[in-house]
C-alpha cells in the first residue's frame, strides 16, 4: 500500500515539473514576441489602463525605462514590464442590428484630421519641443 502511495506521489511530482516547464516556455515565447513587436511608433496599453505611443524602448535591457508619449508633447518614463500589450489598429467599426445582420461601417477620414506620425517624425517633434524649452 505504501509503495502505491509513493508511486502516486512520484507521478504527481513529475506532472508538476513537466507542466511548470511548459508554462515557463510559453511565457518566455510571449515575452520575446512582445519585445520584438515593441518598437518606436507602436501604440500600446500600459498596466494602468493608459494608452500611449512608444518613443524609445530597449528590448535588450528590460531594466531601462521605456519612453511613452501619452499625449502630444507629454512623454512619460515607465518600466518596460508596465507595457501590457500592443494595441492592434481596427480598420472598421462593426454594428450589430436586432435582426442579426451585421453592418460594417467604414468611417471616412476627415480632411482636418491629424495625420499619424512616423517614429522619426515623433522623435524630431520631441527634440524640437525640447529645444524650445
Amino acid at each position: 500500500m505504501e509503495i502505491l502511495l509513493f508511486g502516486l506521489l512520484a507521478v504527481l511530482v513529475v506532472f508538476m515539473f513537466v507542466n511548470g516547464r511548459k508554462r515557463q516556455k510559453q511565457m518566455k515565447a510571449e515575452q520575446e514576441e512582445k519585445a520584438t513587436k515593441t518598437v518606436p511608433g507602436v501604440k500600446v496599453l500600459l498596466q494602468g489602463g493608459i494608452y500611449g505611443t512608444i518613443v524609445a524602448y530597449d528590448h535588450d535591457d528590460l531594466d531601462s525605462p521605456a519612453l511613452v508619449e501619452i499625449a502630444p508633447g507629454t512623454v512619460i518614463e515607465v518600466h518596460s514590464q508596465a507595457i501590457l500589450r500592443i494595441v492592434e489598429p481596427k480598420d472598421a467599426v462593426v454594428d450589430g442590428l436586432d435582426d442579426g445582420v451585421v453592418v460594417v461601417d467604414e468611417t471616412p477620414l476627415a480632411e482636418d484630421a491629424p495625420a499619424i506620425e512616423t517614429p522619426e517624425e515623433t522623435r524630431r517633434r520631441l527634440e524640437r519641443d525640447a529645444d524650445d524649452k
